[in-house]
């Protein structure tokens, strides 16, 4: 089963004429674990977005799911996102002034499942990333940066996504740090065996993956444009 699969895809950014993604064909199956690799500014975020469904694409095909986004109203992207899909942000992006169970209440309010659900998986997934229950009541800005990068990856997970995409999320990280989160990050994944789209510039996560996704052999976009993260 193919969780994502393109057909002559294409996005432009607003007030520019040529397209910063031109893609004719890629598919990543169901449990897969794709390493997305490109330089700064080659559209690697960008490609993120439109599989998140927070960007649409003007021409093509794009399916998450076996459900094409561009057909949704913004409304349905957004429950669509709650209930299927996961994301580690590069900044984590938790909310400072919520505790570590807020931040996760709020992600897992948008989904379907229940307050008990909830409360048991916040628990589940603390626990399996090495984390103190007692975090659950600690305001998120009074973590550590490695309990935030945990904190964030229960987030993403909370939902039981089928993807999980993470738009580097070690790229501030010395290489210790970046190896361990990585490693936990891979493991926890692994237990969920939901799939994942990682991207990165940096070549030595590779190992951590099944698949490479060089973006620039994929993009048919025309070199030498001015390029978008």
């Amino acid at each position: 089963m193919s969780i994502i699969s393109i057909e002559n895809m294409r996005y432009t950014w607003p007030k520019t004429d040529s397209p910063g993604l031109d893609i004719s064909g890629l598919s990543v199956g169901q449990g897969e674990t794709v390493f997305l690799r490109g330089a700064s500014g080659s559209g690697k975020s960008t490609l993120l977005g439109l599989f998140a469904g927070t960007l649409t694409v003007q021409s093509g095909t794009l399916k998450v799911l076996g459900t094409e986004l561009a057909s949704l109203s913004p409304r349905e992207r957004d429950s669509f996102r709650a209930n299927h899909i996961g994301i580690v942000f590069q900044q984590f992006n938790l909310i400072p002034f919520l505790t570590v169970a807020g931040n996760l209440r709020l992600a897992g309010s948008f989904s379907r499942g229940s307050r008990q659900d909830f409360r048991e998986k916040s628990e589940v997934l603390l626990q399996a990333l090495n984390l103190d229950l007692g975090l659950l009541q600690r305001r998120a800005d009074t973590l550590s940066v490695g309990q935030q990068q945990r904190v964030a990856i229960a987030r993403a997970l909370i939902n039981d996504p089928e993807l999980l995409l993470a738009d580097e999320p070690t790229s501030a990280l010395d290489a210790d740090t970046r190896d361990s989160f990585m490693r936990l990050l891979m493991s926890i994944r692994d237990v969920s065996d939901c799939t994942m789209i990682f991207a990165s510039h940096d070549r030595s996560l590779m190992k951590y993956f099944d698949t490479e996704i060089e973006l620039s052999e994929f993009n048919r976009a025309q070199k030498g444009k001015a390029s978008r993260v």
